[in-house]
């Protein structure tokens, strides 16, 4: 749904060679993954571009969405909820950890009040933890990875692993992850970053649990243009795009 990282691809009033590019992939969303399985839809954060993003996919049923972290990027499209309300005539299951979901009713408090305004979100928060959890017929195993010193949750589904804003996983968490098929990771740069995977970085972590199939996400304009980047990655490592389809 979207790879880019908190200011988006092209990045608002930049003229590097990245964001004036007219390649497709080189124009990236916030972060988002959608799931679907024969009857269940999920999507893994409501970025600010969330309203786009469901448009741009045709997306008409969403069961729930989980969060990974209560940044502005990945909860700001939230609001965007009521239209799902008035056609499914139920309230937005969404899944977060207590640091998130405090955040989430900090940003939209309108939708938590006792006495609402009519339109409002409806919204039903599901605590999670790092136990796991069934959406519809998806189980979601959390996974704890660390964004400086921020605690954020990765998540793994059958064989499929997402995982985003992070520049640590400490040795338990990265067990979780062995065995999967697929890891999407973020690797936002070549530069050294406080709290988020470089380029080498990532292959290096994807090397370490022996992954098949790696796409890298939350990607900046500094990483460079997509066709040279992807060009020269290591097999099985690829740089992900919005509107990627993967069928595992």
């Amino acid at each position: 749904m979207g790879t880019g990282t908190s200011s988006g691809v092209p990045m608002i009033a930049c003229e590097c060679e990245v964001c004036r590019s007219t390649d497709f992939r080189d124009n990236r969303l916030r972060s988002s993954i959608l799931i679907q399985s024969a009857s269940t839809t999920v999507v893994i954060d409501s970025t600010p571009d969330f309203r786009y993003q469901m448009l741009r996919a045709g997306v008409k049923k969403l069961d729930a969405i989980l969060f990974t972290h209560p940044h502005k990027d990945h909860i700001a499209g939230l609001d965007d909820v009521r239209a799902y309300n008035y056609f499914s005539k139920k309230p937005m299951q969404i899944y977060a950890n207590e640091m998130t979901q405090m955040n989430i009713i900090r940003e939209f408090p309108y939708a938590f009040a006792e006495s609402k305004y009519p339109g409002v979100p409806e919204i039903q928060i599901n605590p999670i933890d790092q136990e796991p959890f069934q959406v519809g017929d998806i189980e979601f195993t959390p996974i704890l990875v660390w964004h400086m010193r921020m605690p954020v949750l990765g998540f793994r589904f059958g064989n499929f692993t997402y995982i985003t804003d992070a520049n640590r996983i400490d040795a338990a968490e990265i067990d979780k992850i062995r065995g999967s098929s697929y890891l999407v990771l973020n690797a936002l740069r070549h530069e050294k970053h406080i709290s988020h995977f470089t380029l080498s970085e990532a292959i290096d972590m994807v090397k370490e649990v022996h992954v098949p199939n790696a796409y890298f996400t939350h990607i900046s304009h500094q990483l460079g243009l997509h066709a040279e980047i992807d060009a020269g990655l290591p097999k099985g490592i690829r740089l992900a795009y919005d509107g990627l389809k993967l069928c595992i």
